[in-house]
């Protein structure tokens, strides 16, 4: 009865939903990611590598310059050269994606803990640095339940429905991205009536650097002001997962990863609560939860969910 008691008490919480919000953030933006890049053909599973550059360049620039802004713009802009290197062995050498995504993020994570102690003079984790200061909304902020969900937030948490709602417009609503649709679904068709499949697929993975950096630089100054090693933890994966649930949708993959950001909410608000213990034995349990569920969704659902037909095939333009 305990145990149901704590539940009720966690979803009558808005520090849940708050929490489930900001868990959610950085997936819908690597999740975005992902959207873009397969559905133009090609598998990115470099979303891990480029949050975690994205997350410690981000840092980086914001500690050499005090400004939080321009660590998020080099953020974007090392995410965008990585996923080129990506774009580059994928589409203009067809190489097999998945080892060069794969290769990509043990890149990420060796650079990043190389260059920790040149830069910030310690291995592990940074000083806090800056931090992107939430926004709080006049009147809102006042509202019981609600005001204490949406009254203050990051801007990131703002600019990630906002790029949700762009993406959508973009890729259902435009010609280009009826032509990345074709891309992925038929790059032979296309090409024959002058799409240029080779930059539309350096389009999708492009962006998807962008997107996935970030969600990097969100887990970093937009949320707790510092980089630790390795603090991407597995989200490039779960926004992997989400974009897989999410259909290659951009409102299905936003959607997703709202379910994997209240798996997290919930399993924090659990271990918090007085209601119950949890003992150093089972905290880890908890802690795998968002992992748990990840793997139930990609066995459950990967098989109903298509992906674009050329999806991780490279296209060999013939003469």
């Amino acid at each position: 009865m305990r145990v149901l008691e704590a539940i009720f008490l966690v979803f009558a919480n808005p520090l849940f939903y708050k929490i489930t919000l900001t868990a959610s953030t950085p997936l819908i933006f690597a999740s975005l990611g992902g959207v873009y890049s397969e559905i133009t053909g090609v598998v990115n599973i470099a979303l891990e590598g480029i949050m975690l550059l994205g997350a410690f360049t981000s840092v980086v620039f914001t500690y050499l310059t005090g400004n939080v802004w321009i660590g998020i713009l080099m953020a974007v802009i090392t995410g965008i050269a990585f996923a080129w290197l990506h774009a580059w062995g994928s589409i203009k050498w067809a190489g097999n994606q998945v080892v060069l995504g794969t290769a990509l993020i043990l890149i990420a994570q060796g650079v990043t803990g190389f260059l920790m102690e040149p830069i910030f003079g310690k291995p592990g984790q940074t000083d806090f640095v800056g931090k992107v200061e939430e926004i709080k909304i006049p009147g809102l902020v006042d509202i019981p339940f609600v005001g204490k969900i949406f009254g203050e937030l990051s801007p990131f948490i703002y600019i990630a429905f906002i790029s949700v709602a762009f993406s959508w417009w973009l890729i259902y609503k435009t010609k280009l991205g009826l032509r990345m649709r074709a891309v992925g679904e038929n790059p032979e068709a296309a090409d024959t009536l002058g799409v240029n499949v080779f930059g539309i697929r350096y389009f999708g993975v492009l962006m998807s650097g962008v997107w996935a950096s970030l969600a990097g630089a969100y887990l970093s100054i937009g949320e707790v002001g510092h980089f630790r090693e390795l603090m991407s933890g597995g989200r490039g994966f779960i926004a992997l997962a989400a974009m897989i649930l999410g259909k290659y949708n951009p409102v299905g993959a936003m959607l997703a990863s709202l379910l994997f950001g209240a798996s997290s909410a919930f399993a924090n608000q659990m271990q918090s609560s007085s209601l119950i213990h949890v003992s150093a034995t089972v905290k880890p349990l908890f802690d795998m939860i968002p992992f748990i569920l990840t793997i139930i969704v990609v066995a459950g659902f990967v098989g109903k969910s298509r992906p674009p037909k050329a999806d991780g095939i490279p296209y060999e333009k013939v003469s």
